[in-house]
């Protein structure tokens, strides 16, 4: 089952380090401004895009196989489509807790996968929304 109650998230906005799959270089998007908030509210948020060249002052990584950092949760900016093909990336990282997928966002099957490895997994819910309303 999907993380749903106030407790589970709390527990998952307590983590540190968020990698943001398609994180976007351009503000005023949904995927620029929420990991901009996150950050602001003392995340490290890890940008991952391979067709930016900058996000956050940073170089954004191609994918979450290259990402060198520690990572907690991945926060998932992509069409439903492709969340499988990205938890099957995290499956093969040792350190991520928890798969985040942002409002509108959906994959039950991927989301069995994730949960089957022992980690977490969040659909359907904005990072930032949660973020305000339960750690605000």
């Amino acid at each position: 089952m999907p993380v749903e109650s106030d407790e589970e998230l709390r527990d998952v906005l307590g983590q540190e380090t968020i990698a943001v799959v398609g994180c976007s270089a351009t503000p005023g998007k949904d995927a620029h401004e929420i990991p901009k908030y996150m950050r602001e509210h003392g995340y490290e948020v890890v940008p991952v895009n391979p067709y930016a060249d900058e996000i956050f002052g940073r170089e954004p990584y191609d994918s979450l196989t290259e990402v060198e950092e520690e990572i907690d949760v991945v926060d998932v900016f992509r069409p439903s489509e492709e969340v499988s093909g990205i938890v099957d990336q995290v499956l093969s990282r040792d350190d991520v807790d928890t798969v985040w997928l942002q409002l509108g966002i959906r994959d039950d099957e991927a989301g069995e996968r994730v949960e089957e490895s022992g980690r977490r997994f969040v659909q359907d819910h904005c990072l930032k929304v949660e973020h305000g309303r339960l750690m605000g």
